[in-house]
């Protein structure tokens, strides 16, 4: 049996970039549950582009969409996460980043 290739630059077949951003935004939440000192006026603004159901709308009425806003906070989000050592953010933002940015 062969594995398939993940290569977005080919295709994106095998690459689910909503379940990646899902991923980034739960390890986000989870950093400012450990650290709420994280979440800055930056990350409350932020918060304000994102639906509170998340997981099952991807946008806000009259908004892009999850996944845009992740690509394109896609810097702070990892230095946010390299911040505070949260190797679990760093890991998803990377495959993120690698996979659908």
């Amino acid at each position: 049996m062969t594995e398939e290739v993940r290569d977005r630059y080919v295709t994106f077949a095998n690459i689910d970039c909503y379940e990646n951003a899902i991923f980034v935004l739960d390890a986000m939440y989870e950093l400012f549950t450990l650290h709420p000192e994280a979440k800055n006026e930056l990350w409350i603004r932020f918060e304000t582009l994102i639906p509170k159901n998340y997981k099952e709308v991807f946008a806000k009425k009259d908004s892009k969409d999850i996944l845009y806003h992740i690509c394109s906070h896609i810097f702070y989000m990892s230095s946010l996460f390299e911040e505070y050592n949260f190797e679990k953010g760093i890991a998803f933002m990377d495959q993120t980043e690698l996979e659908c940015c």
